[in-house]
């Protein structure tokens, strides 16, 4: 049983050095998608501790806020949370927050979910918004241990390309890459007809914390060994990229957090 916070949010718009973004919006903290390598599970330590996805926050006054505060520059929804995990379907704070937000505003929605073509009509009143859905291709049985409970990922190309096809811009957000887990090329291949653009992320091991790099050395210790060996992780690095230079598609940036963090553009 997910455990609901209910809270007052003081301001709806966040500054923010995510790339590609000037703020952030988080309706939400705290996701029930409890993905086991999430870099934000940092926020739970502000929750007593909890276990990641056992608990989400709700910003209930943000379709309020947004009504009478805007800002100029790109916003990102959402850096802390999914703006379309499961309790969405009833609070639909993210629904209201979209119908009450001024329409110039320049949004960018990321979300696991397919939930997120229920919406569609109000996207479609944005001047400048964009969609993204979060893709990796894990097989069943890795998904069922990291991803236990986010729509599978043919559900999410499914509700990328129903995006294309109703007219609003759509954008892919490969991640995490991971080595022997993740295949870039079959994913761009698969996606690239139906899809405006791609952000590449590589795994962010150290905010993935010590659960998961644990799960990944006993299951994947050639995984695990990849990435912590400086010089083949940055091989294997290389190799992606000209995959994706190589690939014919619109590349926002690549994301790499280890063993330096590195935004290539």
């Amino acid at each position: 049983m997910v455990k609901i916070i209910k809270v007052k949010a003081k301001k709806a718009f966040t500054p923010t050095r995510i790339p590609g973004a000037d703020y952030v919006l988080n309706q939400y903290i705290g996701c029930e998608h409890a993905c086991k390598y999430c870099y934000a599970k940092f926020m739970s330590k502000w929750y007593g501790h909890a276990a990641w996805g056992s608990w989400v926050v709700v910003k209930e006054n943000m379709p309020s806020l947004v009504k009478n505060e805007t800002v100029k520059g790109s916003v990102y929804m959402s850096s802390v949370s999914d703006p379309y995990q499961p309790v969405e379907q009833e609070l639909q704070i993210t629904r209201n927050v979209l119908k009450n937000m001024d329409k110039n505003v320049k949004l960018s929605i990321l979300t696991k979910s397919d939930l997120v073509m229920r919406d569609v009509n109000i996207f479609k009143e944005f001047k400048h918004i964009e969609v993204g859905l979060t893709i990796n291709g894990f097989d069943s049985s890795v998904k069922r241990e990291i991803e236990p409970f986010s729509p599978s990922n043919e559900r999410r190309i499914k509700a990328l390309k129903k995006l294309h096809e109703q007219g609003v811009k759509n954008y892919a957000f490969i991640s995490p890459i991971i080595p022997g887990l993740v295949d870039v090329q079959a994913l761009i291949e698969k996606t690239k007809s139906f899809t405006s653009s791609y952000w590449f992320e590589f795994l962010n091991l150290k905010a993935a914390g010590k659960e998961f790099k644990n799960w990944l050395s006993q299951n994947y210790p050639e995984s695990y060994n990849l990435i912590t060996d400086k010089h083949r992780f940055e091989r294997f690095v290389k190799t992606v990229v000209d995959t994706i230079n190589n690939s014919g598609v619109i590349v926002r940036g690549v994301c790499v957090h280890y063993p330096k963090m590195r935004f290539l553009k």
